[in-house]
């Protein structure tokens, strides 16, 4: 029996975040300093950090890295600028073109190094030729609430970009670009992490047009026209030749790693790294499992922990004030209904669940004490209720992004 679940599901969320931080993780794949001409670019939510990293092995570098307001670290080199996220601003355009200008007339004898993590996707911003920023952000907007996957919301965003689908790294051509990344994509595809600015990709405008007409989201004529003229560079384009692409951080090896502290006071059972689907109805399926476990559990068994990982959404019907992870928490917390065994956390790992500055939620058998559970889910404003319940989890800025972190302690009788 643990005696103190909430403690004892933080700590684990804790060290998951822990094993993701660049300062910890990223120096061990840095080769040695290049002798040439050095550019570091990068962005990303966990980008700041990284370069802070790159700078504790290197030395001060130059460069330019864009982050979230409030992520920013300090480095000698590399200038950080911050922007918004996940909606982007013109802070962010503007950094974007000079990162462009940055790499334009390199030559076989400089190399680039790319740091990219989760929220590059919003932050590395340079609009199709004809959109402008505010048509970018209605599209982007409208993505965000309407449940399509992480993967498709990508696939759209690369189209209607200058930078995106490998477009940076064929701006750095014929310089050498090495990119490191932190993954915070379900499979871990660098095509997907932060639209994959560094990586070719197969989709075409049909493609991108078909996900835009199955999610049934509004776009401006303007996208329409930039669609036609996507400059997505193809894998196997000459320009993408001299660009090496490694992911250093992922999902697997946070769960990994809180597995392993949670193993000498119960029985892990890992779900998956890379779980996909809608927030409340991943809950109400991870409920059920978890009953069934208590039921089955005696006196004197050991407790079970099932942890998961991946990128659940939402589909927005209310006006609340919600992210995929607390709404996760409420779901689970009603299909549970009060469960006297089982208690649960449900964590960003970036600190961000949606766009309020909250990481997610705790939940355990009184978390239905606190009135208005049903409606709040109806409204998908599940930050209000865990304010309301005091189960939030509130971490500030992580300097890290491996994606969500779910966890649920189910103990024995007794």
């Amino acid at each position: 029996m643990i005696p103190d679940p909430a403690r004892f599901l933080r700590n684990l969320f804790d060290r998951a975040v822990e094993v993701a931080d660049p300062m910890r993780s990223l120096a061990g794949f840095l080769p040695e300093k290049p002798k040439g001409r050095l550019i570091v670019v990068g962005a990303g939510k966990a980008s700041a950090r990284m370069a802070e990293a790159v700078e504790a092995a290197w030395g001060p570098c130059d460069g330019l890295v864009i982050t979230r307001y409030g992520y920013a670290r300090p480095c000698k080199g590399i200038e950080i600028v911050e922007a918004a996220h996940p909606v982007p601003d013109e802070a962010g355009v503007r950094a974007t073109r000079r990162m462009l200008d940055l790499l334009q007339g390199l030559g076989e004898g400089d190399t680039v190094l790319a740091l990219i993590s989760g929220g590059a996707s919003a932050l590395l911003c340079a609009p199709a030729e004809g959109m402008t920023l505010a048509e970018k952000q209605q599209v982007n907007a409208a993505l965000l609430s309407s449940g399509a996957p992480i993967s498709q919301m990508n696939t759209v965003r690369k189209h209607l970009s200058c930078v995106k689908g490998g477009q940076l790294a064929a701006a750095a051509y014929p310089a050498r670009m090495l990119a490191l990344m932190i993954s915070d994509v379900p499979g871990d595809d660098p095509a997907f992490i932060g639209s994959g600015p560094t990586v070719g990709d197969a989709s075409t405008p049909d493609d991108a047009r078909a996900i835009l007409d199955r999610w049934a989201i509004p776009v401006p004529a303007s996208a329409l026209t930039a669609l036609a003229q996507s400059g997505v560079v193809p894998p196997g384009d000459p320009r993408l030749s001299r660009t090496e692409n490694v992911i250093y951080a992922a999902p697997a090896q946070s769960l990994a790693a809180a597995a392993t502290r949670a193993t000498a006071d119960c029985d892990v059972r890992t779900l998956g790294d890379r779980l996909e689907g809608e927030a409340r109805e991943v809950a109400r399926d991870q409920a059920r499992m978890a009953t069934e476990i208590a039921a089955s559990l005696g006196p004197g068994d050991r407790p079970i922990l099932l942890l998961s990982g991946g990128e659940l959404t939402v589909t927005r019907q209310g006006d609340g004030v919600g992210g995929p992870n607390a709404e996760f928490c409420l779901a689970l917390a009603l299909a549970l209904n009060g469960h006297p065994r089982i208690h649960a956390i449900a964590c960003d790992t970036d600190g961000v669940d949606g766009a309020a500055e909250v990481a997610g939620a705790l939940i355990g058998p009184r978390t239905l004490q606190t009135p208005g559970a049903a409606e709040a889910l109806a409204r998908n404003d599940a930050h209000s209720f865990f304010a309301r319940a005091g189960a939030q989890v509130v971490t500030g800025p992580t300097l890290t992004n491996v994606n969500d972190f779910r966890a649920i302690l189910i103990q024995p009788p007794g």
